[in-house]
């Protein structure tokens, strides 16, 4: 980009075109001349010069409408345009310059005289150009900061604003032709607003302290803005106030960021009850009111019973549904002087949500401790009635803990430890009760967190260890593959059951760090079992709700079967039916993935949770498990039977295998063997045996061909 300014002069006379060129030439610009108003035109829209000399009198079109034309052209607007005229005259002076033209000079002009001029209008131009360029650059940066500024001169009552100032406003004017006043400015102030807005400047002006405020701006469309308004009172020397300079900005889209930040931190987004954190801070409240006004209080912990179990077989979204309702029910069965309140309220909080299916309940200035006995059995009868979950009933019922303020413990986090050890307490015996804390319960809840801590060890001492399950055909009663079940072995325990740790381990966040852990050690055995000469053994492996949901569940299993080099296809992953359908569209997908790498896939469970048949279409699995809970009453012909034999049909209709669980007796073999099941597991034919004893009746079965076959 040549940075010599360009000049363009405009005259018919040749002479005084060569003689300008070389003035201009030794003031150093680059230079093109036109001889015709027409050709000035044609060279501006072609050459953009830096300045024009024109002169006036030519044929065809003269230099005052040349002047004008040019001023229409894009870009013309604000280049400088001299005048050379012989006229002197005051009316020619005056045309010039209606014209558009910059400035003029008289003929016969000196040559370095008009190099100085150009030079001089150049230079002009430049900081016009650049002046402008940082007015505009300024009024976007205080558009995109949404800030105004206004100045009132108190001696002249003379008061001016930004463009932006009239944005913020709401005044859809020109602020260059439009008056604002000091009274204006605060009409458009919100009324309520408007009296402390006032006397907040004038005492400002009275003092000299700067005035800073937040405050509303009603819109004329109705919205409300809000606004930080900022003024400076100037003096004169003598002290007295001359003018106030002002600054106002639009901060309505911090405060919503704010009000959501403050919202995030101290409600619970589903149900817009506080949650654990503006809890603790109203219970440590209300132990500083009670020692000072010797009331007494409780805490109420409420959860949900088995709400997990409905969450996974009805959706996360109908759990959701009846969480909402749960906050309601809450709040209409709290008396209306336990101060209950929601995030829109302004009384003080008492209820709130922690997480999950916990609630809370505060309950001060209590007559008597007791009656927080009322509050837990309000509780109960208000969730006496089904709720209502993708249109069909679900009862729910609740534990609850109550731990007295004071008594049973000074800070918020004792009391609510010992709010939990009560509703621990209340599901040990039942469920749906209330119990008060008592000290003992202690006992219970310490060796619940001794259990959580030897269970956070016992990955890293090697205290797992997989026992394997036989899965046998039941027309040639041969092993066709093991199941994987996880055993602890704890060294002053002793073997600690599944039922025990699996539901701990969900809660506390291992169970991921632990189905990894089974996966890894089945593929490595099933590697061993190859080198041993017992050939592939297939190992079904379970795969948790917690694992499922993992967004590198896929890239896990592939690394691990890459790192062990078991084979994917004597590997069958099992996924529970109401975990399949907890997010249906999701398990296609990963589904999809498996069956791609080799994996035989199968749902584990069946009949058990909420089923969808379309979808059971859709998943790309080979088998599907019928659980030991339909097997169980197979022999009494009840509607467990029926549903068991449903399956099977159900199944091979399917093109499906069906596998039976927890099968124990011959009669319930021979049911299922007549109804065309494909293979069983359980008691009947063997308990889950560790891997050398698997191997061991492996190599038994093989080598005695003259196995006896069950009874047909």
């Amino acid at each position: 980009m040549n940075s010599t300014p360009l000049a363009l002069i405009v005259d018919d006379d040749i002479t005084l075109r060569v003689l300008a060129r070389e003035a201009l030439e030794q003031a150093g610009c680059r230079v093109e001349d036109a001889a015709t108003g027409q050709e000035a035109l044609d060279a501006f829209q072609r050459e953009t010069p830096d300045i024009i000399l024109l002169d006036v009198v030519m044929p065809g079109m003269d230099g005052f409408a040349t002047c004008a034309a040019l001023r229409k052209l894009s870009g013309g607007a604000s280049v400088p345009i001299l005048i050379m005229t012989g006229l002197d005259d005051v009316k020619s002076i005056a045309t010039a310059y209606d014209a558009g033209a910059t400035d003029f000079v008289t003929k016969p002009w000196n040559a370095l005289v008009l190099s100085h001029r150009v030079r001089y209008m150049l230079r002009a131009s430049q900081a016009v150009e650049e002046l402008l360029e940082r007015e505009m650059s300024l009024a976007e940066a205080q558009r995109i900061a949404r800030l105004g500024n206004w100045k009132w001169n108190l001696s002249t009552n003379r008061f001016i604003a930004s463009t932006q100032t009239f944005r913020i406003l709401g005044i859809n004017a020109d602020p260059y032709s439009t008056a604002l006043s000091f009274e204006e400015l605060l009409s458009h102030i919100h009324e309520t607003d408007r009296p402390t807005v006032e006397s907040g400047i004038r005492q400002a002006i009275a003092t000299g302290a700067p005035f800073r405020q937040d405050h509303r701006v009603q819109m004329p469309t109705g919205d409300t803005r809000v606004v930080h308004h900022y003024a400076e009172v100037a003096f004169e020397q003598g002290g007295a106030a001359t003018s106030v300079v002002g600054t106002i900005q639009d901060i309505t889209d911090q405060k919503k960021a704010e009000a959501q930040i403050h919202f995030l931190s101290n409600y619970d987004r589903l149900t817009q009850l506080p949650n654990r954190q503006l809890f603790q801070d109203r219970v440590t409240q209300a132990l500083i009111t009670q020692k000072r006004h010797e009331t007494q209080g409780a805490i109420l912990l409420v959860n949900l019973d088995r709400f997990q179990r409905i969450n996974d077989t009805l959706g996360p979204k109908c759990g959701d549904t009846i969480l909402r309702e749960m906050a309601e029910r809450l709040l209409h069965c709290v008396r209306q002087s336990d101060s209950v309140s929601r995030h829109d309220d302004q009384e003080p909080v008492t209820l709130s949500r922690l997480g999950g299916d916990e609630f809370t309940i505060l309950l001060t200035h209590l007559s008597s401790a007791q009656n927080a006995t009322k509050v837990a059995q309000r509780v109960q009868e208000a969730l006496a009635a089904p709720f209502e979950a993708d249109n069909r009933p679900v009862v729910i019922t609740a534990s609850i803990g109550i731990a007295l303020l004071g008594q049973d413990g000074e800070d918020v986090d004792t009391l609510l430890r010992n709010a939990e050890a009560a509703m621990h307490a209340a599901q040990d015996q039942g469920r749906n009760t209330y119990q008060y804390y008592s000290q003992s319960m202690n006992v219970a809840l310490a060796e619940r967190l001794s259990l959580e801590t030897d269970l956070r060890q016992a990955l890293e001492r090697s205290e797992f260890v997989l026992h394997y399950q036989p899965q046998v055909d039941i027309r040639r009663w041969e092993i066709v593959g093991v199941e994987a079940l996880i055993r602890w072995q704890h060294p002053v325990r002793g073997m600690v059951s599944p039922m025990t740790f699996i539901p701990l381990a969900e809660e506390v966040g291992l169970i991921d760090h632990i189905g990894q852990w089974v996966f890894r050690t089945a593929c490595a055995q099933q590697v061993a079992w190859g080198a041993y000469g017992l050939g592939e053994v297939s190992i079904a492996v379970n795969l948790s709700g917690v694992q499922f949901q993992q967004a590198n569940l896929v890239d896990s299993i592939r690394t691990i079967v890459r790192e062990t080099g078991a084979n994917p296809a004597r590997l069958e992953l099992e996924l529970t039916e109401s975990t399949a359908m907890q997010d249906a569209e999701n398990a296609v997908a990963i589904f999809q993935q498996l069956k791609t790498m080799g994996f035989s896939l199968s749902i584990d469970d069946f009949g058990t949770g909420y089923s969808s048949l379309a979808y059971l279409k859709r998943f790309p699995i080979d088998t599907i498990k019928i659980d030991r809970a339909f097997v169980k009453d197979l022999a009494s012909e009840s509607e467990h039977a029926a549903i068991a034999i449903a399956i099977i049909a159900m199944a091979h209709g399917l093109k499906l295998r069906v596998l039976a669980e927890g099968v124990e007796t011959q009669p319930q073999l021979d049911i299922l063997r007549d109804q065309g099941c494909d293979a069983i597991q359980g008691y009947f034919f063997s308990h889950p045996l560790p891997a050398d004893r698997v191997e061991q009746l492996i190599r038994d079965l093989r080598a005695k061909s003259d196995y006896e076959r069950p009874a047909a």
